[in-house]
């Protein structure tokens, strides 16, 4: 299926890798925010992706930030793909600031077990599942590996807000709760709960992460809620919790989603993105990693592929310097990184993880002379071309160590190449790239006719 589990490119730095989206930093000012197809529930991301769920979380949160700017500034500047946004870049508030207007999931739970007292708000006795509150309640939590309930008095002793920033979260996540109210009753649906993250940017207080999507709030038909409010069902990311709990095994909650629970999430999630937007939910069907590749390169956040070189040593530089150069000037990114198959060989798994998961065409390319087993061990790991470079000091030295880069185990396809210049041309071409094929028609024209004007010249003397 066409979904987004994982985003990588080596020519972004990341930052942030979550449960959902993972950030990169463009420039001081500017991240950028990719939402992810993943799905968490319970403090633990799924195995089994949601296909368009990042698409459609960036579209409804980019769709209230917009509907609230006159409540609160946010960090929302543009989309520049539908699973991708860049935003400002702001000091996060470790507080998620969570607001209930009725008393269900996790805090029904406590409650009927005898819990009155939720982030310092008393409640009162006899309350029933999925019941109206009187007015809604703040149940602020920290932002750490697993959130736990922190009470306003504990935020300000702890430092994690002072007064004034506590006191603007509040009364920002009261306003932008009833907005979210009043925009949704009115199409039918109720906000039963939602979370809302802050940051400061010039020691300003302003929106962040996401808001009022399914991911971070519940949504309930009034219609069914009115019909049966014990037993409303949810367009949210609560169905799938609810098929996790009904299907614990070993005590631990499944890790992976059948196919009907992943269509009918699908089902959802594309639903309430009609409801909240007036707009039906349309994605172009091309793989989506092409798609974000194509938008970032055309924005000018990335080049359109990379060349990977790894040196076995640093007293590789030169040598690897020389491929670089003729990379570059392409107008192809190169990335120079120093691990040995020998010495530290345990690291190669751990390196290549970026760029088997990069977005964009990428090729590697091993310089490591004597016994090179870097070529081999990165053609074992990587699911990009692989080219042995080795920087042999002379023909001894070259008659010496050949033998080592030319022959590579089984299913390990390593090719070689000793020249540097031709090594990086070779990876170029194995880019694949339709610009640079052209360059190289243009080039190959060229030198043809350079050969024949030679040949006249010579036979003519």
């Amino acid at each position: 299926m066409n979904f987004l589990d994982r985003f990588s490119s080596p020519q972004l730095q990341k930052l942030h890798s979550g449960k959902v989206r993972d950030s990169f930093r463009i420039d001081d000012r500017t991240r950028m925010i990719v939402v992810s197809d993943r799905l968490s529930a319970f403090d633990k991301v799924l195995e089994t992706p949601i296909p368009t769920k990042g698409a459609i979380l960036n579209g409804i949160a980019n769709f209230w930030f917009e509907k609230s700017q006159d409540i609160c500034e946010n960090h929302f500047i543009e989309v520049i793909d539908p699973n991708i946004s860049l935003v400002k870049e702001a000091e996060p508030i470790k507080v998620e600031m969570i607001v209930r207007g009725f008393l269900t999931g996790s805090i029904w739970r406590e409650y009927e077990r005898g819990k009155r007292i939720f982030s310092g708000v008393k409640l009162p006795d006899g309350l029933k599942r999925n019941q109206k509150l009187q007015t809604p309640i703040l149940t602020p939590t920290t932002k750490e590996k697993n959130d736990r309930e922190i009470s306003p008095e504990e935020i300000l002793q702890t430092g994690l807000a002072d007064p004034g920033t506590w006191s603007k979260m509040a009364e920002i996540s009261l306003k932008l709760f009833e907005r979210g109210r009043e925009l949704l009753e009115p199409k039918g649906f109720l906000l039963a709960d939602t979370k809302y993250e802050f940051g400061k940017v010039g020691g300003k207080v302003i929106l962040i992460d996401e808001i009022h999507t399914p991911d971070s709030s519940r949504f309930w038909s009034i219609a069914k809620y009115t019909k049966d409010p014990m037993s409303v069902d949810s367009l949210d990311k609560e169905y799938v919790r609810e098929w996790l709990r009904k299907n614990i095994v070993d005590s631990a909650y499944p890790s992976v989603l059948p196919p009907e629970v992943v269509i009918e999430t699908t089902k959802r999630y594309r639903e309430i993105y009609s409801i909240i937007t007036g707009q039906e939910f349309r994605i172009s069907n091309t793989e989506v990693k092409t798609r974000i590749a194509s938008n970032l390169i055309a924005k000018g956040l990335i080049k359109p592929g990379y060349v990977v070189i790894f040196m076995g040593s640093p007293s590789d530089i030169v040598h690897a310097k020389k491929i670089a150069d003729v990379v570059e000037s392409y107008g192809i990114k190169t990335d120079l990184r120093v691990v040995s198959a020998h010495k530290n060989g345990e690291r190669i798994a751990e390196m290549v993880a970026e760029y088997n998961d990069s977005i964009e065409p990428g090729a590697a390319i091993a310089v490591a002379g004597r016994s090179n087993g870097l070529g081999g061990a990165l053609g074992a790991n990587l699911n990009i071309p692989v080219i042995s470079c080795p920087p042999f000091t002379g023909k001894d030295d070259l008659m010496l160590n050949i033998n080592s880069s030319l022959f590579m185990p089984s299913k390990i396809p390593a090719s070689i190449i000793l020249d540097p210049e031709s090594a990086a041309l070779g990876a170029l071409r194995s880019l694949n790239i339709p610009s640079l094929r052209d360059k190289f028609s243009q080039e190959i024209t060229r030198m043809k006719k350079s050969l024949m004007v030679e040949d006249e010249r010579i036979r003519r003397g």
